[in-house]
């Protein structure tokens, strides 16, 4: 469990590092990424997105866990 936490607090310094970099990339502007627009509210769902990230988290963690 400690080691699986020292990781993930790894990885997320890692990402806030790389975060200029990561704002960049177009996701969260994916076709099929849902966003509704009124006066006074904003509602957005990035199902799209959402798949995309779930498929590479669930290969990553995949070819780690051989």
């Amino acid at each position: 469990m400690a080691k699986n936490l020292i990781l993930f607090g790894f990885f997320l310094v890692a990402v806030g590092l790389a975060w200029p970099w990561l704002g960049k990339l177009p996701l969260g502007r994916l076709p099929g990424d849902i966003v509704v627009r009124r006066p006074g509210f904003r509602l957005y769902l990035p199902i799209t997105t959402s798949i995309l990230v779930s498929l590479l988290l669930s290969l990553l963690l995949r070819l780690f866990r051989r």
